[in-house]
């Protein structure tokens, strides 16, 4: 064939450039030099052996891991012209010793085959039949214990090809691998001074999100909705999960395909054709799917749950935007993840060693979930990227709003608590001891004596996790490997300790007004599950979370701007719309008055009564803090600490009363009153120059009370 790799390049595959790093492989393999190519997936590397193919005399053998793969790109070939074949244990014997019979007569320039078919009787005697050019190992990185996709049969493959009469020239590729890998690739397969062709791993078409705490199905059931004219794949760590969402998705209509190891092979074919030729547009699939699948219009990729390392999920991920468009890949993240790996690393790992491993690697896969950096920047530094900038502005952790927090108190406690714990155990008991958990075994080990405990029980356990996460991710902290993993002090945290340096992170932001929001959000909740169960319909039918999170944020109290909230149709105003005005109209009034909902404990009892949390405000207080730095401290909003001074003055405390209030800006709020009353603050405060607060109209209000008989302390100046 007398055609320039350019001209094959566009006869046969359309395209008029190549990819980065396709051209100098292809020429490397030409000029009879061996390759290794670490191609990041939608990079192209199938064409740096199919053009050499095309090129070299004789025939190739390409050597791949999956029958998925083998017969995608063989369709694809044959379609273009090109004649090529596969084998595979889906074949009967018989159409197996005609594919291999026209092998030997040189009627193919590919053939396709498993690393298993390598040792039969025929391919042993192949070479001596016909002349092979070039062998092409995809999927590489399985001849290493050390790879993401371990594959014993892979260990066979570099004594074939030294049992052959002479050697072909030898390509490897794999889409993923780290400096150890590659090594074991090189080694293991017998390499011979492979120039190594290292593409960037970046895919700047493609957004990274991590979502924690979510109702994952529900999740699913909105995106893929909302998303229902793209195509997308499902990944679930275990084929009960897999069913399990398939199952979900048909529930609600949703045209859905299923695909792991435990179904037929015609069901699993059905599937996969389904997809690939776009009569379904969601797939619901273990790891065992997508490794060479060749569609390139996969708009989303989902975990629903944490992949054991960031090989797989990278590689798995990477198979949305293979056409160059944007692609969303989604992490949905819990806790629960860590134990659904931790089960399948002892099932399917025998070494020792090898377990080491995989622990290690899932614990990076776990910084990943939690870090608050780029998650871009996480990906590819993994892989060896140098010189990454800090933000790409294209994934969640870089657009959406995250504001610097000085975070060095908690990280003090935290890291006091490890300490006392004599860093021997893991993070789950160390976030209880903190909340001040009455767990049996927190008592056994009397943990419960230590000056640490209880000292965070303002927060939940599930916040005191992810904090300590968030630390590890930041390497102030780190986990032992193995199956029980206990968490241990870096050397960041001892200046922390030491109160020599100061803990900064990237956290969301506290919505100035979340109390009030939660409380108009909760209404909302309650109303549409009302009219849900007389329509006899799901909530959501009525109106998506997000529709009612978008009304307690904008509170729309009139026909347009009901009519501007997304989700809101002229159907759904003319049906629920003055419903939900009617509960959305008080909240727009801002009465936040000294009656305001009172703090409630839902921390589990302790053996002696608790501090109520008014008086350890008020302590703070008379202590010197003021309330912005109370707030701060405690994790409350500056209202709730106002309104817990405010108490302690009801309950008979002194208060400096002029630390709030000036004595003209009182003398001005006691003659709003006497004219508009004091059952509503926000008449008053209309009624009063600017500048004066809602807080210190609730303090003369507060005073003019306790100046009542009967009331429990003076309302005069100390």
């Amino acid at each position: 064939m007398d055609l320039s790799i350019q001209q094959v390049l566009k006869k046969y595959f359309g395209y008029s450039e190549f990819k980065p790093g396709q051209e100098d492989i292809i020429n490397n393999t030409l000029q009879g030099r061996e390759s290794l190519g670490i191609i990041p997936t939608g990079g192209g590397k199938s064409l740096c052996y199919q053009i050499p193919a095309l090129l070299l005399p004789g025939i190739s053998v390409v050597v791949s891991p999956l029958i998925a793969l083998m017969k995608d790109q063989v369709d694809a070939l044959n379609n273009l012209g090109v004649p090529a074949t596969y084998i595979s244990s889906a074949l009967t014997p018989q159409e197996i010793q005609r594919r291999l019979q026209q092998t030997s007569q040189g009627e193919y320039k590919l053939l396709y085959a498993a690393p298993e078919r390598l040792t039969s009787e025929y391919f042993s005697g192949l070479a001596k039949k016909i002349k092979i050019s070039m062998i092409a190992i995809d999927e590489a990185h399985c001849v290493s214990q050390w790879g993401h996709d371990f594959r014993l049969s892979y260990a066979a493959i570099a004594p074939w090809i030294a049992a052959m009469p002479y050697r072909p020239v030898i390509t490897a590729f794999t889409a993923t691998a780290s400096d150890r890998v590659r090594e074991d690739i090189i080694r293991l397969l017998s390499l011979d001074n492979p120039s190594v062709h290292l593409i960037g791993f970046d895919r700047p078409n493609l957004h990274f999100t991590v979502i924690k705490g979510t109702d994952k199905k529900k999740f699913l059931e909105e995106y893929i909705t909302t998303h229902a004219h793209q195509s997308g794949i499902i990944y679930a760590a275990t084929r009960k999960e897999v069913d399990s969402i398939y199952t979900y998705l048909k529930s609600w209509g949703i045209k859905a395909g299923r695909y792991h190891a435990g179904l037929s092979i015609e069901e699993r074919n059905q599937s996969q054709e389904a997809f690939l030729y776009d009569e379904i547009k969601v797939i619901v699939a273990s790891n065992a799917f997508g490794l060479g699948i060749d569609k390139s219009n996969v708009r989303y990729v989902i975990h629903h749950n944490m992949p054991r390392n960031l090989e797989s999920y990278y590689q798995e991920a990477g198979r949305a935007g293979r056409d160059g468009e944007k692609g969303e890949c989604i992490l949905l993240y819990s806790a629960a993840d860590i134990q659904t790996q931790k089960f399948l690393i002892e099932q399917t790992t025998s070494s020792e060693e090898r377990k080491e491993e995989e622990y290690s690697k899932m614990q990076t896969m776990i910084d990943y979930c939690h870090t608050t950096r780029c998650l871009r920047h996480s990906i590819l530094e993994y892989f060896g990227e140098k010189d990454l900038p800090e933000n790409c502005g294209s994934c969640a952790n870089c657009t959406q709003a995250y504001e610097s927090r000085d975070m060095t108190i908690e990280a003090q406690k935290i890291f006091s608590c490890i300490k006392r714990m004599n860093q021997q155990y893991g993070i789950n008991l160390v976030a209880s001891v903190l909340k001040g958990s009455q767990n049996k075994r927190i008592r056994q080990l009397k943990l419960d004596q230590l000056s640490t405990y209880g000292i965070m029980n303002d927060m939940t356990i599930a916040a005191i996790s992810d904090l300590i996460n968030i630390l590890a991710a930041e390497d102030y902290i780190y986990t032992t490997g193995g199956q029980y993993p206990v968490v241990r002090l870096g050397p960041k945290a001892v200046p922390v300790l030491r109160s020599q340096a100061r803990v900064i992170l990237r956290m969301p932001p506290r919505p100035e007004k979340a109390q009030g929001d939660s409380q108009l959000f909760q209404a909302l909740c309650v109303l549409r599950q009302e009219i849900a169960k007389k329509e006899q319909v799901p909530p959501y039918v009525i109106f998506h979370d997000l529709t009612l999170r978008e009304m307690s944020a904008r509170l729309p109290v009139d026909h347009n701007s009901m009519l501007a909230i997304n989700g809101v149709g002229e159907i759904k105003m003319q049906k629920y719309g003055q419903l939900f005005m009617d509960i959305i109209h008080p909240f727009t009034l801002e009465d936040t008055t000294s009656s305001s909902i009172p703090d409630i404990d839902i921390s589990t009892p302790e053996k002696e009564p608790k501090q109520p949390s008014h008086m350890i405000s008020w302590e703070l207080y008379q202590a010197g803090s003021t309330i912005s730095e109370i707030a701060k401290q405690r994790k409350l909003t500056n209202l709730t600490v106002q309104d817990h001074i405010l108490r302690c003055a009801r309950e008979g405390f002194t208060l400096d009363w002029r630390e709030i209030v000036s004595e003209e800006e009182e003398a001005c709020i006691l003659e709003a009153v006497q004219r508009v009353g004091s059952e509503k603050l926000k008449p008053i405060k209309e009624a009063l120059p600017e500048g004066i607060s809602y807080y210190a109209i609730k303090a003369v209000i507060c005073k003019l009370e306790l100046s009542k008989p009967g009331a429990p302390g003076a309302a005069g100046e100390e």
